[in-house]
């Protein structure tokens, strides 16, 4: 069974047993976690969601990107400025997929 979720502004296809990247989620590892955004089921495209449908998987760590590095500046100003950045993230494991 495969589908389209939706969470943290991003949308993500998905099958069971996939393991998925997303934005920063406010759960702790081990902890199950539901999207009821589906926008799409087996084929099945809701509008804008699939009713009754949810998918459900397993939040196995939090952590940080890689780092990028940010960097500004403006010809003959002498104005540099270096910043890096590391975008947080959850990693989720897809358990099962509900079609109601």
């Amino acid at each position: 069974m495969k589908a389209v979720i939706e969470t943290g502004g991003k949308q993500y296809y998905v099958e069971e047993g996939s393991v998925i990247y997303v934005e920063k989620l406010d759960q702790e590892a081990g902890s199950k976690v539901k999207f009821d955004k589906v926008l799409m089921a087996n084929g099945e495209a809701g509008l804008p969601t699939v009713k009754g449908a949810y998918v459900e998987g397993e939040v196995v760590k939090n952590g940080k990107g890689k780092k990028i590095i940010v960097y500004k500046y403006n010809q003959k100003k002498n104005y540099r400025r270096k910043q890096g950045h590391r975008q947080p993230y959850t990693k989720v494991e897809i358990k099962k997929i509900v079609v109601k």
